[in-house]
């Protein structure tokens, strides 16, 4: 059995591994560029954490689509998105 903690290092991992694959080589997140396109294309005007929030709202329909199913990715990317958007959060990061 899975406890929180385990969820949480598996969401550090998952996270480390995607960064290496996504992420810009300065360390820079794809998350404030998408957040300023899509404020371009819409006229919006999204923070980085409302994107995050938005990734984590899509990873938690997904895992509730067929409540009897567990998915994996879906939680683990749920708690890794939710550590993101704090990151946003705390930092007070604007696109």
């Amino acid at each position: 059995m899975k406890i929180s903690t385990d969820f949480l290092q598996a969401a550090i991992d998952v996270q480390a591994e995607r960064g290496k694959q996504y992420d810009a080589p300065d360390g820079t997140r794809s998350m404030v560029k998408t957040v300023k396109a899509f404020n371009a294309i819409t006229g919006r005007d999204l923070t980085e954490a409302e994107g995050w929030l938005l990734m984590q709202i899509v990873k938690d329909v997904r895992q509730w689509q067929n409540p009897d199913k567990y998915h994996e990715d879906s939680a683990l990317d749920g708690v890794a998105y939710s550590s993101l958007k704090a990151e946003a959060l705390a930092t007070g990061g604007q696109p």
